[in-house]
């Protein structure tokens, strides 16, 4: 592979692209090393031979921490996709053994998933994989192509993508329940949707902010409507906060041993609602690596077996 600069044809070697992710990835060169198994200075003439054949400083000193150029952020997700076809191209040659793997895997998805499987996965991935590291991302606020440029390896819960490439797969259907506090008012007597609605305020959890949601339709089918008082970006600051409160919330069948472990109590909600169709997402240049092949196994073994519950 061969790149050019004003002063002529620079030869680039592979493992510049390696040292280029990593150094990318740790923004440090005293990481950097350790990971390339190389020593600091040998990790530094490294960076100086990725800087000059691309023109570009790369990581820059901030204070006591190194920080990406622009230059560096923009092509950070190319060079990881770059690396990441190289490896599955020379791993399609034999078996992988992955107990020598060395990566990071980010997955996306909300955050009671990942408090839910994430010390199962971990586990699995301590006696199988143990140089591989876990990085869970939350869902964000806004839209973006987080698998197509590099930012998560899989993501996991309802798909909603709209980029043909991604690969998705369905794996279960999940459903929503009511959480509230032991002794809770609902708790008592027979439920009805109008005293769902109207007999205790909700709260809901969404990454937007939004205060409405598949509830608020559901019960307008009906003609009737709740008070929300508040949103919150994620599922375990909600729980809390119904452990405290005479509020009602929400959260997914799957996810229920969240709301009991901090002793809040989950029930039926009395409305037609669609199921929360719950899926994997990626993107088809991981396709044949083993490591992301191994991950997708894991989360297909650690949620199929919930569906007979």
């Amino acid at each position: 592979m061969r790149m050019t600069q004003s002063g002529g044809p620079i030869g680039l070697d592979l493992n510049l692209l390696l040292a280029l992710d990593v150094l990318l990835e740790e923004q440090s060169v005293q990481k950097a090393a350790r990971r390339l198994h190389l020593s600091e200075p040998a990790t530094s003439r490294t960076l100086g031979r990725i800087r000059k054949a691309l023109g570009d400083p790369v990581l820059v000193r901030a204070g006591r921490a190194m920080v990406p150029t622009p230059y560096a952020l923009s092509v950070r997700a190319e060079v990881s996709a770059v690396v990441e076809r190289a490896k599955a191209l020379f791993a399609a040659a034999g078996p992988t053994d992955l107990r020598t793997v060395e990566r990071t895997l980010t997955v996306l998805g909300h955050d009671a998933l990942a408090a839910s499987h994430g010390p199962a996965l971990l586990a699995r991935a301590a006696r199988e994989a143990p140089q591989v590291r876990l990085r869970f991302l939350n869902e964000s606020h806004v839209d973006a192509p987080v698998l197509r440029d590099g930012v998560a390896d899989l993501e996991i819960g309802v798909i909603d993508t709209v980029h043909p490439e991604v690969h998705t797969e369905h794996l279960l259907d999940d459903h929503l329940l009511a959480v509230v506090r032991p002794g809770h008012p609902l708790l008592r007597g027979r439920l009805t949707r109008r005293r769902f609605a109207v007999d205790a305020d909700h709260l809901i959890v969404s990454r937007r902010g939004r205060l409405h949601g598949p509830i608020d339709t559901a019960l307008a089918e009906h003609g009737l409507r709740r008070r929300v008082v508040a949103s919150v970006g994620t599922y375990p600051a909600s729980l809390f906060i119904l452990r405290d409160t005479d509020l009602v919330g929400l959260i997914g069948a799957r996810s229920r041993s969240l709301a009991e472990s901090v002793g809040l109590v989950t029930f039926g909600i009395p409305l037609d609602l669609p199921p929360l169709p719950i899926g994997l997402a990626w993107h088809p240049r991981h396709d044949a690596d083993p490591a992301h092949a191994w991950l997708r196994d894991c989360v297909r073994e650690l949620l199929l077996p919930e569906q007979d519950d």
